[in-house]
């Protein structure tokens, strides 16, 4: 098994801003895609739709300004299975996001390209949280057209 990591740094007084971004449909349409739907509670279901396809996670753990943890039950068949993992920290001013996307069978091409576009969606909530305004979907970095 092989994971993807990612660690950002969100100048906000308190974690709780960046928490709401990763449970909330208004938080995460406003990083990640326009289009999502569903629960961010625990035992709900977020569906995200992409213009190439989407993602449908369940919400495993779900603790306020600490952690956030999602099983990917629908999509690509490499993430089917997978977790997602969002653990916070506050140091000084910044929340810190260790970002995990973890379990992939093996390091498959599509997985490097869901890593770079982890990277540009982080940056994402960085600046949605810092600035007020995010790049999700379809208005993300485009890197490459993938299928």
């Amino acid at each position: 098994m092989v994971d993807i990591l990612h660690r950002v740094g969100i100048k906000t007084p308190t974690p709780e801003k960046v928490y709401d971004a990763l449970t909330t449909v208004e938080g995460l349409a406003g990083w990640w895609t326009d289009d999502t739907k569903g629960g961010g509670e625990v035992g709900g279901v977020l569906e995200f739709r992409f213009p190439n396809g989407g993602f449908d996670m369940e919400v495993v753990e779900s603790r306020p300004s600490e952690r956030v943890l999602w099983k990917v039950v629908d999509g690509p068949e490499e993430w089917v299975g997978t977790t997602v993992a969002w653990d916070l920290s506050q140091v000084g001013d910044y929340t810190i996001v260790l970002f995990k996307h973890q379990g992939w069978r093996e390091p498959v091409e599509f997985m490097h390209h869901c890593s770079t576009k982890w990277g540009s969606f982080l940056m994402s909530l960085k600046s949605l949280l810092e600035t007020g305004e995010g790049a999700p979907a379809p208005r993300d970095v485009q890197i490459s057209d993938w299928h």
